[in-house]
């Protein structure tokens, strides 16, 4: 089976992390990781511009077959969920815009895929992600999320291709 890029996105205005691997039925491998950090003192619409064009670029670059992006939780305040929705649509668009399918995981489901545990610490996942991926170091934090996001579409994505592989089969 052919490997099938798939690009994880851990959204935010001020670092956007990004991570894309190759899923087959052998295993997941490393692609590419980093974080989108537009500059600090533009405006939040330049900011948007500047998630939006390098999510574009990135697309455009690894040719991923889907996206996976972390659903939204709960922020410590309202203007910083209203902030972190406008970058969660700005991701939404990219992928949308150039034809991918989009998937949307919590948090506590990256970390349960990931690390075993759904409220594992930041930390933890970053460990994991260098394992799984059999990185030389932890990628930083917010393309170790990223990372997750993807690994934890790659293994959904496997479970529902057995699944159905077995369902098909169980009704001959």
């Amino acid at each position: 089976m052919a490997s099938s890029p798939i690009l994880g996105i851990d959204p935010g205005s001020r670092a956007m992390g990004y991570g894309v691997i190759l899923s087959s039925r052998a295993g997941i491998k490393f692609r590419a990781c980093g974080v989108l950090r537009p500059p600090q003192k533009a405006e939040l619409a330049q900011k948007l511009l500047f998630l939006f064009n390098g999510l574009t670029e990135i697309i455009e670059e690894y040719k991923p077959s889907a996206s996976a992006i972390e659903a939204v939780f709960n922020a410590k305040n309202a203007r910083s969920a209203l902030i972190l929705g406008h970058a969660r649509g700005v991701a939404l668009l990219a992928a949308s815009n150039k034809k991918l399918d989009v998937f949307e995981y919590t948090p506590s489901q990256v970390k349960q895929a990931v690390v075993g545990y759904g409220r594992a610490e930041k930390s933890q996942v970053q460990q994991m992600v260098k394992l799984l991926l059999n990185l030389p170091k932890p990628p930083a934090q917010d393309a170790a999320d990223a990372l997750a996001v993807a690994i934890c579409h790659a293994n959904s994505a496997l479970s529902r291709v057995t699944y159905n592989f077995k369902q098909a089969w169980s009704t001959k």
